[in-house]
This record gives C-alpha cells, structure tokens and sequence, in this order.
C-alpha cells in the first residue's frame, strides 16, 4: 500500500490531491489507519507549494476522509459511515428544497445528474 498521486494540467493541483486521496481512501488502496506523509513531505515529492498540499487536507479532514492526530500524524479516517451519512442529509435538504421550488421529480433528478457529471468530470 502505497500513496499514488499524479498530477496533470487542469484542475487545480490542490483538488487533484483531495480527489486521488479520497479515492484511494474510499476504494480500499488506502485502508483506515494509514499514515499518510507529512504536509511538507508530499508538497516536496509532488513539487508543490505546501499551503496547497495544506488545503487539500483541510479539505479532506472536514470532509471526514482524513484524521489529524497532532504530532502522531495524519490518517486515513473510517469515514464511510460518516460520508454517507452526510451525504444523505444533502440529499434530504435538496429533495425539501427542490419540492418547495415547485420542481417535479424528473426535473430534481436531472439537476442532480448535472451536477454530478461537472463535479466528477476528468
């Protein structure tokens, strides 16, 4: 099990490492528990600025993928449950806000499908 991040022309090189880490995390590449480098580690091996390696795990502790252990490091976190979790209160909010838009069904879902598709686009 080994961290692998590549980054290319395109997104923003701080979401790119937010994305691979997050996949890895949720695909089993990297399982719970394991340390990942420090902030200055990665930003050297990867060439980049360290406030960017930075706001990726930012992004990706509040997003529960990671956890900080202060001076122990930094993890992957167990956060299936908690994702998902959040991820159905989202839908939930948008599902009462949408009906409240006066949206039908097919109209909500074909939002989402959108939304979807500019979010996970390559």
């Amino acid at each position: 099990m080994t961290l692998r991040i590549q980054i290319h022309d395109g997104a923003p090189p701080y979401e790119q490492v937010r994305a691979q880490i997050s996949e890895q995390a949720r695909s089993g590449a990297l399982p719970v528990g394991y340390r990942l480098p420090t902030v200055r580690a990665l930003a050297e091996s990867l060439g980049l600025a360290a406030n960017t390696v930075a706001k990726a795990y930012r992004a990706l502790e509040t997003d529960g993928v990671i956890e900080t252990r202060g001076r122990n490091g930094t993890f992957v976190a167990a956060a299936g449950s908690a994702a998902e979790r959040e991820a159905a209160t989202a839908a939930q909010t948008y599902a009462e806000r949408v009906r409240r838009l006066g949206l039908d069904e097919d109209a909500a879902l074909a939002a989402v499908r959108d939304a979807l598709r500019a979010a996970y686009a390559r």
